[in-house]
């Protein structure tokens, strides 16, 4: 059995880029887990065998559309304060870039995101922690480099 090429958590990266200019990514410290979520809407639609009337219909469906959500958490990092307050009190979108990068060649999206939400919260006798959530606002763009 061959082993899979993996890759570390460092590797996934969540980057925030600068509204001005040449745009320039940052990923802002802090997170201990993140994701990405890639989703369709569908419609359905009935098809009928037309030889066979009795049979089951069979379902199709359509994508109607296309949707990618950021989530991530973790201790709330100084350095990133201002750069998740800026993005989530901006009425624009703000650019993002994901890269998941394995020993043999690296997937990235860029695009648009909303900061739908910023949840900061503390324990007695722990750290101040961030909760993240990003919604797309038009599609990534998907680039490999294997």
């Amino acid at each position: 059995m061959a082993t899979p090429v993996t890759a570390r958590f460092g590797k996934f990266r969540v980057l925030l880029g600068s509204g001005s200019g040449p745009i320039v990514y940052a990923a802002p410290c802090g997170f201990t887990s993140k994701s990405l979520t890639l989703g369709k809407s569908l419609s359905e639609v009935s098809i009928p065998d037309c030889d066979e009337e009795d049979a089951p219909i069979v379902l199709g469906r359509d994508v109607e559309s296309i949707t990618s959500s950021i989530s991530g958490e973790g201790v709330l990092a100084a350095a990133a304060v201002s750069t998740w307050l800026d993005a989530y009190e901006s009425t624009e979108s703000v650019p993002v870039k994901i890269e998941i990068e394995f020993s043999t060649g690296t997937v990235t999206w860029t695009g648009n995101m909303h900061i739908e939400s910023l949840e900061l919260g503390a324990e007695q006798g722990g750290r101040v922690t961030l909760s993240v959530s990003m919604q797309s606002d038009g599609a990534l763009v998907r680039t490999d480099t294997f």
